[in-house]
């Protein structure tokens, strides 16, 4: 079998992967421990990221064309892939946050919807709360108004009736 059909099935898979793809950071993680490695890819795997050690010359291939090429500069050395189809910020929280108690782990860029951003736009992607996080808040900050609102209606209703 030639090399090249070889390396086919990697790339339709690291395609499959972008393809529909909310977020695709690419991270450094020489110096890892296996013990770290394993907490950081149960985290992101719970998480539904899905996260991947690929040679760099098969995410090139795969990139091709796409909003993820713009990761080029960043495909050399130990290269991993944690790709999200459902919560754009997801990837880039966890692993910021994995990367304070593992200083070895190096974020080193990623594609947010279609957005290229570097490893330190990749740390304020990392502080943005999830979507969940952000409806209840906002669900909150109506709530609060609202419910004043009708405090105030019943008690003119009441000194109207009095």
């Amino acid at each position: 079998m030639a090399k090249v059909e070889l390396k086919q099935p990697v790339v339709a898979e690291i395609s499959e992967l972008f393809n529909g793809a909310k977020t695709a950071v690419v991270v450094d993680y020489r110096g890892l421990t296996v013990e770290q490695d394993t907490q950081l890819r149960k985290q992101l795997r719970e998480a539904g990221v899905t996260y991947k050690v690929y040679k760099n010359t098969m995410i090139r291939f795969a990139a091709k064309g796409t909003a993820f090429e713009a990761l080029e500069p960043h495909l050399e050395g130990p290269t991993a892939l944690a790709v999200s189809k459902d919560d754009a910020t997801v990837p880039a929280r966890i692993l910021a946050e994995f990367a304070k108690k593992a200083d070895k782990l190096e974020i080193k860029g990623g594609i947010v919807e279609d957005t290229y951003y570097d490893a330190k736009g990749m740390q304020v992607i990392a502080t943005i709360p999830s979507r969940e996080v952000l409806l209840g808040r906002l669900l909150g900050s109506m709530q609060s108004p609202i419910t004043n609102f009708a405090r105030v209606i019943k008690q003119i209703a009441e000194s109207k009736e009095a």
